[in-house]
């Protein structure tokens, strides 16, 4: 029998949107576990907003492993936190979601690493100079050198982990970056994207740096953080058509209030209608329109209103388990025939 590290990972009760919370079990098993050998678990609720201290044991239920390349003998157990008896806590969002196999979702993460206080990069006072240089930048000047060391060690710890991660790049402001994440599944790139954000919060611990989340840190005329959502159906993949798409857009339209509910806090001061965004109580769609709020890609309609959507409105922060039950929601409701 050898001894493994399984570091239990889970959402919390934090409102608006759930932070990450872990702990470490150590285990025996007689070769590497499956996800099946790893064995439910517990917490006290009342520390992690999610129960009273008179009743405060819920129990954490396994959903994804993986491999944990910065520990030896070590594996990450992503969970779900439900309650004794076996029912889904109510800040369990991934219990909330459809069983979809055909669902295509890729989730495009933009953030900022801080260091005391202010983006990786900027001056102690004021500002660096304006946007425009720093988009999928190179050189010192733009980029640093700590941020592109964490960013690779980051990507690498994913490949690792199993995720698939689909690429990184410098993002529109100094200290801002994006990394990829894209699976089939209603549920895959969900739990993939939460597990690269726990490894990238890790991760930063190392070089004492933060990883900032809000979809607007830095107010003025600099660009916000999304996390622009492309998700893609049987439906639109195999039949598609402009008379399908024009009645799937009318049904987002329809739901504003909702999808922007959870699409994360504070979005209002993201979604202007400048730096790439749509006004935030409007919809519209467009080919190739970064500005819209659902991009179709440049050879969707040559491909006969087939592929793939982007909902460019969620943003950094969202909990992609709300987002993805959204969207399917919003999908449920449209006719195919």
């Amino acid at each position: 029998m050898k001894k493994y590290k399984l570091e239990y990972i889970w959402l919390d009760g934090k409102k608006p949107v759930p932070g990450l919370r872990g702990k470490t079990q150590m285990k025996s098993f007689e070769k590497p576990p499956t996800l099946t050998d790893i064995p439910k678990w517990g917490f006290d609720g009342s520390s992690t907003e999610q129960a009273e201290g008179k009743s405060s044991d819920l129990v954490l239920k396994p959903v994804a492993l993986y491999p944990d390349a910065a520990r030896k003998d070590a594996y990450l157990v992503l969970s779900e936190v439900m309650f004794p008896d076996g029912t889904p806590h109510p800040s369990n969002a991934r219990a909330t979601i459809e069983n979809d196999p055909d669902l295509w979702v890729g989730f495009e993460q933009e953030y900022f690493l801080y260091e005391d206080g202010r983006p990786l990069g900027f001056p102690k006072d004021g500002f660096p100079g304006p946007q425009g240089p720093y988009y999928c930048g190179v050189g010192y000047k733009n980029v640093g050198s700590l941020a592109r060391q964490i960013v690779d060690e980051h990507l690498d710890l994913c490949l690792a982990a199993g995720i698939n991660h689909e690429g990184i790049n410098a993002e529109v402001a100094k200290g801002q970056w994006e990394f990829q994440i894209f699976a089939k599944g209603s549920a895959k790139a969900a739990d993939d994207l939460w597990m690269a954000r726990y490894l990238m919060a890790r991760l930063t611990e190392k070089y004492e740096v933060d990883l900032e989340l809000h979809c607007k840190p830095i107010r003025g005329d600099w660009n916000g953080s999304g996390m622009h959502t492309n998700f893609s159906t049987k439906q639109l993949r195999e039949v598609g058509g402009k008379k399908y798409l024009e009645a799937l857009m009318k049904a987002f339209a329809d739901h504003i209030p909702e999808h922007i509910a959870v699409y994360g806090p504070d979005n209002h001061l993201r979604l202007t209608g400048l730096h790439e965004t749509q006004a935030i109580d409007k919809f519209n769609y467009a080919l190739s329109d970064r500005g819209a709020s659902v991009r179709l890609p440049v050879n969707f309609i040559r491909d006969g209103y087939k592929g793939y959507l982007e909902d460019r409105r969620p943003n950094s922060e969202a909990d992609p388990y709300q987002i993805v039950s959204r969207i399917l929601k919003t999908i449920g409701t449209v006719k195919k025939g």
